[in-house]
């Protein structure tokens, strides 16, 4: 290597090596000033879970003698990661996910400025894999919220989080797409896809516009390596802030119903009412008195909006229904024989039955009407919800999330049609039950 190369390398050249901060006069663009106000208020997570483990040859009490082995289980502790959305700096709120809070015995909080602080838990909803809990500490940042309804595909979005542990890290990318439902296990979800790249760790982290507004919280990434490939996913802000009110109000999700079962209107549907699909969802059934049946909805007639909110899918419906508290009333907008139509709704709390009311032999155990997510798998029946663990149904094998599909040989679709078929029933009981795809009959005499 010549010497004048060599001098080339090292020499600083510092008019070269900066990059200019204006050109033309004008500045260049940047996300720093953004994220200055941003990053203050995304906080890293960490969990740990203590399981208490045993080896089988601990529990043979002959080698526990010859080896002079103590009687007692050994712990293993687990370590978790992931990140969190001050949303309350006065109360020391944080929003993050709540696969990443699950189970966990401590929860410590670290800011971006370094501090550090346990902990305790306010509320989860597992129903949206949201949670809140809350650290004391003083100058919190809190994060302004921006109305996701109005994000739009190709909108410039930037995620913030703790991916793999390394701390506080920022990328950016567009939003992919809106309206995903990709979790099954999920009862209520909407997710914003988007290629701002997002890894393990990221679980409950800022995705923000470019005004530095939380649009979402970030929640998981289709992959099949287990790293970004471009596909992650963030519950909207609208959904993440209706549940921390109430987790921060109630320590829980209370949520209510408005007693009306809709489908989506497909195209031969949409053709026989005379629409375009996805102008509306077809109410398929109303719970008889619900607030639904006393306002006079009726079975076939399409509801195109709730509380303003355009409703396309029948998902979309069951989202925006989940998202009122029991108590608020909600205006419900629908179309019949082809005129538009509004009605104010009043969100009640699920309808359930205690079983020894109904029947002694079903006491101890309370019936509920079943979740969507049980709906759109074509199940039709009633859950088990709570069970005492010394009921007659306990000690037949039943379990709560059990679904009792029939009774005494009478197809059941809802908890009216259960009541009449156990108060008919005449000597011994017989329940068809639903697990896990696999149905078995359980005889209480």
């Amino acid at each position: 290597m010549s010497l004048g190369l060599l001098s080339v390398l090292l020499c600083p050249a510092r008019a070269a090596a900066a990059l200019p901060v204006a050109v033309d006069g004008e500045a260049l663009p940047s996300l720093a000033p953004v994220l200055e106000r941003v990053t203050p208020s995304v906080v890293n997570v960490y969990t740990q879970t203590r399981v208490r483990v045993r080896s089988p040859l601990l529990d043979d009490p002959f080698f526990r003698r010859f080896f002079n082995v103590p009687d007692r289980a050994r712990e293993r502790v687990s370590q978790s990661l992931g990140s969190g959305v001050i949303v309350d700096a006065d109360e020391g709120y944080i929003l993050t996910n709540n696969h990443v809070i699950a189970g966990a015995d401590d929860i410590s909080i670290t800011l971006a400025d370094g501090r550090s602080f346990e902990a305790e838990v306010i509320g989860t909803d597992p129903a949206t894999d949201l949670a809140m809990v809350r650290i004391t500490a003083d100058d919190l940042v809190a994060i302004p919220f921006a109305d996701s309804r109005a994000l739009r595909v190709g909108d410039f979005v930037v995620a913030v989080g703790n991916p793999f542990g390394l701390g506080q890290t920022v990328t950016s990318g567009i939003v992919s797409a809106l309206g995903r439902t990709t979790f099954r296990e999920l009862e209520f979800q909407n997710f914003i896809q988007t290629d701002a790249s997002i890894n393990p760790g990221n679980s409950g982290g800022a995705l923000i516009n470019l005004r530095g507004e939380l649009v979402g919280i970030n929640s998981a990434i289709f992959t099949p390596s287990g790293g970004n490939v471009g596909i992650g996913f963030a519950i909207p802000s609208a959904m993440a802030q209706s549940v921390m009110d109430q987790l921060a109000e109630h320590g829980e999700v209370r949520r209510g119903t408005l007693g009306i079962f809709v489908q989506d209107l497909t195209a031969d549907l949409a053709g026989a009412f005379g629409l375009q699909q996805g102008a509306g969802v077809l109410i398929a059934e109303i719970v008889s008195g619900s607030s639904a049946d006393r306002a006079g909805l009726v079975a076939g007639d399409v509801i195109t909006a709730v509380a303003g909110n355009k409703v396309t899918r029948a998902l979309e419906f069951h989202n925006y229904e989940g998202q009122f508290p029991v108590g608020d009333e909600v205006t419900v907008e629908y179309l019949r024989d082809g005129r538009a139509r509004d009605v104010r709704l009043a969100v009640q709390a699920p309808r359930t039955v205690e079983g020894g009311d109904l029947d002694r032999r079903l006491a101890g155990a309370r019936f509920e009407e079943l979740p969507l997510k049980l709906r759109n798998e074509q199940v039709r029946g009633v859950l088990l919800g709570e069970l005492q663990a010394d009921s007659r149904l306990a000690r037949r094998g039943l379990r709560p999330g059990d679904v009792i599909l029939a009774a005494n040989e009478e197809r059941v679709r809802d908890l009216g049609e259960f009541e009449a078929a156990v108060e008919a029933a005449r000597g011994a009981l017989y329940l068809e039950v639903l697990r896990r795809g696999r149905q078995y009959v359980v005889r209480l005499d």
